[in-house]
């Protein structure tokens, strides 16, 4: 299921991070990678801020669909 349908202060933790190569290492240097585990705070006007270690990021909902968890 990807990231972008998860409930809000459910902890998940991410299966496998999808996409073209630029756009899957930028989300491994934001924190994103197999095994993190990952929540939604919530979702406002199309992004979705999550919490991934210790730490608050906003993130595209399209790039919300190429996290799998």
């Amino acid at each position: 299921m990807p990231l972008a349908m998860a409930k809000t202060g459910e902890e998940n933790e991410i299966r496998k991070v999808g996409g073209k190569p630029e756009v899957r290492r930028f989300l491994e240097n934001l924190g994103f990678v197999t095994g993190a585990l990952v929540s939604v705070v919530s979702e406002n006007a199309g992004n979705v801020i999550v919490k991934i270690r210790e730490s608050r990021v906003a993130i595209s909902r399209e790039m919300a669909l190429k996290i799998m968890i």
